[in-house]
């Protein structure tokens, strides 16, 4: 006898049982609603790209996490670690067979080697939104939008959408001689949330010393409302300033529309990811600060530059679908998913299999979901696994039913019993039930 192999999965994988597939495509169904009533399309793109197409886009950290390999025709390969670099690719390849602005999204696993921690693991499904073609304040305010429509379509009440513009700490350190430092100081900053202000004052003063890291902990605070906010960074960088343009350009679009309280201006939020080069924004959810952030992005002008010449400037934003169904858990968000059919017909008599295949296809014509348990077992095993399934109805149908043209409806959570119903009867009655 051939050795048992231990049924275990790799360390930061993990199987999708019924009950966290079902919330999951609940998730995906309610977020693709969502996307279609903003004019969104769906695409799809490969799993796996040339190590070059992927490697070197999203920062040195990212490079290391990226899973690698040769393939057997001896090809730098490796698995996607977002779902925004290979867009940039196939806009490259695509851009002259699509309509510009192109407005997508994506649903797809993406796989990274990092450590796992709650709510994130090695293999992951993200959900990706965009807007390629135009660089426009426009296009930047309706990602926001889409953000925030996505978290009150999943019931989400208390969440805020923080944002705010790269270009500004360019122009920040430019004035205070620090502009060799760009990248080490947006990494501190971007790690704030995560670590707090004492540990980040920390990182600054050894990147800045000590009075320039105060100067950049006081620029990044934010302010009782979004216009003090911008006032502040307005006096803080010179005249011209084209993040500061950009940002009061969204506010007006943010004020009129009522959601000054949703969409917070807010100069620490950086992002980690080296191809952002404009507006850049992060989710968080009141209740649980600690999760991070559930739908973060930006603006990325460059990145399809690296694929070809034309200019294809583009906004987006990433919703990590396994830490949002973590976060719905903690905020006691249910789920309407069902894993368990409406009804199941027991399998009374081997002759009548198939009239119970034509009685669960009617049932299915007229609305209700239904299946047939698959062979003639004891009834008690028949109703033992209609209620480890969670199926709350369900038919007796055997020869004396039949020769009567009635149907037997029990109630299984109740345990109350319907006789002799007629089919129209028992149609009524199992949808009364349901209700």
């Amino acid at each position: 006898m051939a050795e048992i192999i231990e049924p275990r999965t790799l360390r930061g994988f993990r199987d999708s049982l019924p009950e966290t597939e079902s919330r999951k495509l609940e998730i995906q169904q309610e977020l693709t609603r969502v996307f279609r009533s903003f004019g969104l399309v769906p695409i799809d793109t490969p799993a796996m790209e040339y190590a070059e197409i992927l490697l070197g886009k999203g920062g040195g950290e990212t490079d290391k996490q990226v899973y690698r390999f040769l393939d057997h025709g001896q090809r730098h390969v490796a698995l996607r670690f977002d779902l925004t670099v290979p867009f940039a690719r196939f806009m490259a390849a695509h851009y002259h067979e699509l309509p510009l602005p192109f407005k997508r999204y994506h649903m797809g696993k993406v796989w990274r080697g990092e450590n796992t921690q709650r709510g994130r693991y090695r293999e992951f499904i993200q959900i990706d939104f965009d807007i390629v073609g135009v660089d426009s304040s426009s296009a930047d305010f309706e990602i926001m939008t889409i953000m925030a429509e996505s978290m009150v379509s999943l019931k989400i009440r208390a969440f805020h959408v923080h944002f705010s513009h790269r270009q500004l700490f360019n122009e920040l350190l430019e004035n205070m001689g620090l502009a060799g430092v760009y990248l080490p100081v947006l990494q501190a900053i971007d790690k704030l949330k995560k670590i707090g202000a004492r540990e980040v004052e920390a990182q600054l003063v050894e990147i800045s010393g000590k009075q320039r890291a105060r100067e950049i902990l006081g620029f990044i605070t934010t302010e009782a409302t979004n216009r003090e906010t911008l006032n502040k960074l307005c006096s803080a960088l010179p005249k011209g300033s084209q993040a500061v343009a950009r940002l009061e350009s969204i506010l007006q679009c943010i004020e009129p529309c009522e959601l000054d309280s949703v969409l917070l201006l807010d100069p620490s939020i950086t992002r980690g990811l080296d191809y952002y080069t404009g507006v850049v924004f992060e989710t968080f959810l009141d209740r649980v600060p600690d999760i991070g952030s559930v739908c973060s992005g930006g603006r990325y002008n460059d990145l399809a530059s690296l694929y070809t010449k034309e200019k294809l400037p583009g906004v987006g934003a990433s919703i990590g679908l396994d830490r949002l169904v973590s976060a719905l858990e903690d905020l006691g968000v249910s789920s309407s998913a069902k894993t368990a059919p409406d009804i199941l017909v027991v399998f009374l008599d081997e002759p009548l299999l198939g009239v119970y295949h034509k009685l669960s296809k009617s049932l299915r014509e007229n609305g209700l979901s239904a299946e047939i348990y698959p062979s003639e077992k004891k009834l008690k095993a028949q109703l033992k696994y209609a209620e480890k399934r969670g199926i709350p109805l369900a038919i007796f149908h055997g020869e004396n039913e039949k020769g009567r043209n009635e149907y037997n409806l029990r109630d299984l959570r109740t345990r109350q019993n319907y006789e002799a119903l007629s089919f129209e009867g028992l149609l009524d009655k199992a949808s009364e039930l349901l209700k």
